[in-house]
């Protein structure tokens, strides 16, 4: 079988790990309902997870960003969709869209701004800084070669996040692949907790939006988050279909059950040599 594209296996990897279904949900509520008893708790970090092609999920963040700025107790926004190092930093609040794309080196392509602009701009229109948290696509060649990702979980832990690269690719990946893809995975995370950290201010929230399999508690940004950082975890799921343990997250915002999509099928039609 031929290598994988790196870019294309990241994206689906995120997209397809976001929904494995595993248990019940504990503690599901409306995307509308849920804001009013988390602001009593005031989270250090807040991290929104998401489904990427659900809509209504990039709406439910809008409307939490724009809530929590509108409050002032939005610190900042930290995207999985911009690289870390790029941020709205000195950006006025009327700054033109333009701007702001240029100021977070913003890739459509794989982060289509009709979708995920109005998040952005919901935080810049407020005087809020945006800040990319993930690993910039040049680190990426070494964070497969390096073997210290492989220590940071628990060696269940560690096989979840190598199990779930091989579901997320429909069993498409060499296995070879399997444990490069996985620590980067790790990279990725570990550099979105580094920057969601470093903007954390007393009183206020740092806002992360990712993919569904970056915040889970047990595996993903959490585990890299300094102790004594307060974080909750949120997760977009749409339909019925639990998405997670009870275990990996405060929170279940339901929203509408997509159209059934074979994301595999597609994927080996593309891949196919």
């Amino acid at each position: 079988m031929r290598k994988l594209p790196l870019l294309t296996s990241l994206t689906l990897a995120t997209l397809l790990l976001a929904g494995c279904a595993i248990s019940p949900p504990a503690s599901t509520i409306a995307p509308g309902d849920w804001q009013p008893q988390l602001l009593r708790q005031q989270p250090d970090v807040l991290l929104l997870g998401e489904q990427h092609d659900a809509a209504e999920h990039q709406q439910w963040q809008r409307a939490t960003v724009a809530r929590w700025a509108a409050r002032g107790r939005l610190a900042a926004l930290v995207l999985e969709m911009a690289d870390a190092g790029h941020s709205t930093r000195g950006l006025p609040p009327d700054a033109p869209e333009a701007a702001v794309r240029q100021a977070l080196d913003w890739n459509d392509k794989g982060w289509p701004w009709q979708r995920y602009g109005p998040v952005v701009m919901a935080a810049v229109r407020a005087g809020v800084a945006v800040h990319g948290g993930n690993l910039p696509r040049a680190q990426m060649r070494d964070a497969m070669q390096q073997s210290d990702w492989d220590r940071h979980l628990p060696a269940a832990g560690w096989q979840r996040q190598i199990d779930a690269i091989r579901s997320g690719h429909c069993g498409l990946l060499p296995p070879g692949q399997l444990v490069p893809m996985a620590r980067i995975q790790l990279a990725r995370d570990a550099s979105m907790a580094r920057t969601a950290a470093a903007l954390a201010a007393p009183g206020r929230t740092v806002v992360l939006i990712a993919g569904r399999g970056h915040v889970l508690r047990s595996i993903g940004i959490p585990t890299w988050l300094p102790p004594g950082l307060r974080a909750t975890v949120a997760l977009g799921q749409a339909g019925t279909e639990a998405q997670a343990d009870a275990g990996d997250r405060d929170w279940v915002v339901q929203t509408p059950a997509l159209p059934p999509q074979d994301h595999c099928a597609e994927l080996r039609e593309r891949w196919k040599p």
